[in-house]
């Protein structure tokens, strides 16, 4: 696959984020890498990965940004609040985003990657 058409959304500072990232390299991956604390999210990004996967698979609730979030930020949820609040807190979420073209997957695990570039 070419640079372009693979991209691993991510912190640097992850350990799942590094454990994808030494995988794709490991196995000839060409890929390009986007931080999400340094690189940004755009709303669209967002909006796209939730209508693809659900809002509820893409926030991580077990980050530590999602706990220090106020009572008032996590009530009454929904599809469009929670790309508003993606969107304005890219550690929330769930990591590593892995986008193949536009075939999305969330978090990492060797055997599904493996599955995945077979």
């Amino acid at each position: 696959m070419s640079k372009s058409t693979v991209t691993l959304y991510g912190l640097a500072t992850c350990d799942t984020t590094r454990a994808a990232r030494k995988w794709l390299d490991a196995n000839g991956v060409a890929h390009a890498f986007h931080d999400l604390r340094s690189d940004g999210l755009t709303k669209g990004l967002v909006e796209g990965w939730v209508n693809q996967l659900g809002w509820e698979k893409v926030l991580n609730r077990a980050s530590t940004t999602w706990r220090e979030l106020p009572e008032t930020g996590k009530a009454g949820l929904d599809g469009e609040k929670a790309v508003a609040l993606l969107a304005a807190n890219p550690t929330l979420v769930k990591r590593p985003v892995l986008d193949r073209g536009g075939a999305l997957s969330l978090g990492f695990k060797a055997a599904s990657y493996t599955a995945l570039f077979a």
